[in-house]
C-alpha cells in the first residue's frame, strides 16, 4: 500500500542549549510530513533567546535539504553553512529575544521505519520513530546533546484511519472528511533522543495508577484477546515503582504501543514506551515470554533516564543499571522472593563467567556492552542498598531525583547525594563496583545465600556434589513441596543425570509446569521408561515446552510421529511461531504423514519467510528451511532482502546464512542462477554478502 503525502503535522519545542551557553531556545514549532518512501518534509521555527552577543547558531540535523530561512523577517541566504550533519547559520545577534524559520527536507536512514506499506496487505501499516541516544536529528532539526532538555507540544495530521501515539498528554482530535488532527501537549523539558511518535492501526485500553495517572494501552484490533495477558501486572507495577522511588511520575500519562519488527524490546520514549510486538502473547505464552520485566525497566526508565539524564555514555549507569533494579524489584513484588534472587543469581553466574575469562568491563567505561551496563549496574545497587540499608538508599534516591529532576547528572553527582544521605564515605564502594572492571562474585555469593535459604542450600549442594557426597536419592528429596520452585529446577539442569529414571519420572508426574518444563529442556534423549511422562508434557500450557517434546518424542519414537504431530496440529506457539513452524518442518520430513498435504506445508513454511512477517518468525523459518533443504526460490529472495534488514541480528543470521549456502555447489548454483533475475540493488547486495 502506498501512502499519499500526510498533511502538515505541528509541532512546538522549548529548549534549552547547552553547546551554545550564550543561547536559550525557548519554543519550536514544526510542521512535519512523513511520506511512505521515507522523505520527512516541514518547517521549523525556532523562538529563542541572546544571552550575550553571538556571531552563529547551530542545529543538528542529518542529510538533510533546506530552503526559505529567516532571521526574524530577513531572508538569510549567504550566511548558511552545512556539512551534511550540522546546520549553521551567520550572523551577529544582539541581546534579547529572535526567531529563526526554515524549511527542511529529509529521508532518514535510520530512527523514522515505515513498516508495511509496500505489501498490499490491509491494516498493518505503521511508522514508528526509535532515536536512541543522539538519533532524533535525522529526521528533526534538533540537539543530539543529552545535555539539551527540550519541551514537546505535537500535533499530526493524518487519514482517518490511522491513530497516532506520541508523548505528552492528547489535547484535542479533529476529524474531517479526509484527515484526523491529533494534538499533544508536554509541559516539562526532556532530551530530544526521547522524541517519539507510532502511526498505524491502534486501539487502546485505559486504566489508571493509584495516584490519578492515566495508563494508556495500545494495541492492534486483531490483538484484542491478548491484552490481558500483554499487558498484565502493569498498574500494579506503576504503583510499586511510584511507591518505592518515592518521587511522583512526573510527566503528564504514560502511554505503551507494540509496533512490528522494533529494533530493541522496548525504548523509554518519555511518557510513551514503543516496544516489540512479540511480546503481545496470550496466557499460555505468558508463562514463556512475557511483558514484565520489559514493562517495568521501560517504566522505571521515566525517573532514571527521562527526569534525570546522564551527562554522556560515562554515566551510562545511571539509565540502565537503575532501570534494570528496579526491574527487578517490581518482579519481586510481583513474584516473590525466590524468583528474586534466583534471577540475580544468573545474572550473577554470566558475569562472573565473562570476568573469569579476562573480559569484565567497567561501570565507568563509556564502551562497555549491555551485559555491563544492564546487569552488572543493577548488582552495584543491589550491594549498594546493602552497604546504606534500605531506609538511607531510598531517602538517597528520592534526593537525587528531586535535585536533578528535568537536568542533568553524573555518578559523581549520584554518589554525592548518595554519601551526604548516609553520611559515610563510598569511595571504597566506588572502587570496587564501578570502577573495577572484575565482578566480585565472593561478595556477591555471600549476598545470595544470606538473602534466600534455597542458594544458602544449593551452594552447600555445589560443593557436596563436587565431592561426590549427594547420593541420587538424596538429590530426589529436594522435591516435595518445601522446596522452591527455582532450586528444582536448577538441580534438574545442573544434575538430572545424577537422578534415577525412575524418580524423574515421578518429577514430571507430580512437579508443577515450570519444574515438568526444566525436565522437558534438560534431559537430552528420552529413555523408554519415560515415554508415557514426555506424552503427556504434549498438553501443557506451555509453548516452550511443547516445542522441546515434541521434537524429542519425534526424534525419539519413530513409530509415533504421526500421532505427535496430529496432537499439536494448529497450535501456534509462542509470537515467533515457535510450535507451529516445528510442526511444519517435522510433517514435511515424515514421508508418512499426510504425504497429500505436503504442498501446502511446503507453502505455509515458506511463506513466513515474507516480508510482512516479524523479523523473528521469518528468522525461524529460514534456519528451518534451510536445515531440511526446503527453501523456495521466493524465500531464497526474501533471504537477500533480509541481509539488508534495519534489525542487526536479523541482518546478520541471514548474511551468515547466505555463506553457509554458498559453501557448496548446490546452494552456490542457485544462488548465481537468481542473481540473474534480481534488480540491480539486490544483486549488489547478494554480490556484498557472498565476496570474501
Amino acid at each position: 500500500m502506498r501512502l499519499s503525502l500526510l498533511p502538515f503535522a505541528f509541532l512546538i519545542v522549548q529548549a534549552y542549549a547547552q553547546k551554545q551557553p550564550h543561547l536559550d531556545f525557548t519554543r519550536v514549532e514544526a510542521e512535519i510530513k512523513p511520506y511512505s518512501d521515507n522523505r520527512i518534509s516541514g518547517i521549523v521555527r525556532y523562538d529563542f533567546t541572546v544571552n550575550s552577543s553571538v556571531t552563529s547558531i547551530s542545529f543538528d540535523a542529518v542529510d538533510m535539504e533546506f530552503s526559505n530561512v529567516y532571521l526574524g523577517t530577513k531572508k538569510v541566504t549567504d550566511e548558511i553553512e552545512y556539512d551534511g550533519k550540522t546546520l549553521q547559520l551567520k550572523g551577529n545577534l544582539e541581546k534579547g529575544k529572535h526567531k529563526v524559520t526554515f524549511g527542511f527536507v529529509a529521508k532518514p536512514k535510520q530512527t523514522v521505519y515505515f513498516m508495511g506499506w509496500n505489501d498490499h496487505l490491509e491494516g498493518n501499516d505503521q511508522i514508528w520513530t526509535q532515536g536512541q541516544g543522539k538519533y532524533t536529528s535525522h529526521w528533526l532539526p534538533s540537539f543530539d546533546d543529552m545535555n539539551e532538555k527540550v519541551e514537546f507540544d505535537l500535533t499530526f495530521h493524518v487519514p482517518p484511519k490511522y491513530t497516532v501515539i506520541s508523548n505528552g498528554k492528547l489535547k484535542e482530535v479533529k476529524t474531517t472528511d479526509t484527515l484526523k488532527t491529533w494534538k499533544y501537549d508536554m509541559t516539562q523539558p526532556m532530551s530530544s533522543y526521547l522524541t517519539a511518535f507510532a502511526i498505524g492501526d491502534f486501539d487502546k485500553k485505559v486504566m489508571y495508577s493509584a495516584s490519578g495517572v492515566p495508563i494508556e494501552l495500545y494495541f492492534e484490533p486483531k490483538d484484542s484477546l491478548k491484552v490481558e495477558p500483554t499487558y498484565r501486572h502493569s498498574k500494579a507495577i506503576f504503583d510499586f515503582l511510584e511507591k518505592e522511588i518515592g518521587v511522583a511520575y512526573p510527566w503528564q500519562n504514560y502511554k505503551q504501543v507494540p509496533v512490528q519488527d522494533f529494533l530493541y524490546a522496548g525504548m523509554e520514549n518519555t511518557g510513551c514506551t514503543i516496544f516489540s510486538n512479540q511480546y503481545v502473547v496470550d496466557s499460555i505464552a505468558f508463562i514463556d515470554k512475557n511483558y514484565v520485566n520489559v514493562n517495568a525497566h521501560e517504566l522505571a526508565h521515566q525517573w532514571f533516564g527521562n527526569l534525570v539524564t546522564e551527562v554522556s555514555g560515562k554515566h551510562h549507569w545511571l539509565h540502565e543499571g537503575f532501570a534494570t533494579y528496579y526491574a527487578y524489584l517490581s518482579e519481586k513484588q510481583l513474584f516473590g522472593n525466590a524468583h528474586f534472587y534466583w534471577k540475580l543469581y544468573a545474572t550473577a553466574q554470566t558475569l562472573n563467567k565473562v570476568s573469569g575469562e579476562g573480559e569484565g568491563e567497567a561501570l565507568t567505561d563509556p564502551g562497555a556492552g549491555s551485559l555491563t551496563f544492564y546487569e552488572k549496574g543493577a548488582w552495584a545497587l543491589v550491594m549498594l542498598r546493602e552497604r546504606v540499608g534500605e531506609l538511607t538508599f531510598r531517602q538517597g534516591i528520592k534526593s537525587y531525583l528531586e535535585k536533578y529532576a528535568f537536568k542533568n547528572a553524573t555518578i559523581s553527582n549520584f554518589l554525592a547525594v548518595m554519601t551526604r544521605v548516609a553520611k559515610e564515605d563510598l569511595s571504597d564502594f566506588r572502587e570496587e563496583w564501578l570502577e573495577n572492571d572484575e565482578f566480585p562474585w565472593e561478595s556477591v555469593k555471600n549476598y545470595l545465600a544470606s538473602k534466600e535459604p534455597s542458594l544458602k542450600l544449593f551452594f552447600e549442594l555445589q560443593e557436596k556434589v563436587k565431592d561426590t557426597k549427594v547420593t541420587d536419592q538424596k538429590l530426589h528429596q529436594f522435591f516435595n513441596s518445601e522446596t522452591p520452585e527455582p532450586l528444582k529446577r536448577q538441580i534438574l539442569f545442573e544434575w538430572y543425570q545424577k537422578i534415577p529414571d525412575s524418580s524423574l519420572a515421578k518429577i514430571i508426574q507430580h512437579e508443577p509446569l515450570k519444574v515438568r518444563q526444566a525436565a522437558a529442556l534438560a534431559i537430552p534423549k528420552i529413555p523408554e521408561q519415560m515415554k508415557s511422562e514426555f506424552e503427556s508434557m504434549l498438553s501443557d500450557q506451555s509453548y516452550v515446552t511443547q516445542e522441546a517434546v515434541l521434537f524429542k518424542l519425534w526424534e525419539a519414537f519413530p513409530a509415533n510421529r504421526s500421532k505427535y504431530l496430529d496432537q499439536l496440529d494448529g497450535v501456534v506457539g509462542l509470537p515467533n511461531k515457535n510450535v507451529r513452524l516445528l510442526w511444519l518442518t517435522l510433517a514435511l520430513v515424515t514421508p508418512e504423514y499426510q504425504p497429500e498435504s505436503k504442498k501446502a506445508y511446503f507453502e505455509e513454511l515458506n511463506g513466513y519467510t515474507a516480508e510482512q512477517f516479524n523479523f523473528e518468525v521469518r528468522q525461524l523459518a529460514f534456519q528451518y528451511l534451510y536445515q531440511i533443504g526446503a527453501l523456495s526460490d521466493v524465500s531464497l529472495r526474501n533471504l537477500i532482502k533480509a541481509c539488508d534488514h534495519h534489525v542487526w541480528q536479523f541482518k546478520k543470521s541471514s548474511r551468515n546464512l547466505i555463506r553457509e549456502l554458498n559453501k557448496s555447489q548446490e546452494g552456490k548454483t542457485r544462488l548465481n542462477g537468481i542473481k540473474i533475475v534480481l534488480p540491480d540493488q539486490e544483486k549488489q547486495l547478494l554480490e556484498k554478502v557472498i565476496t570474501p
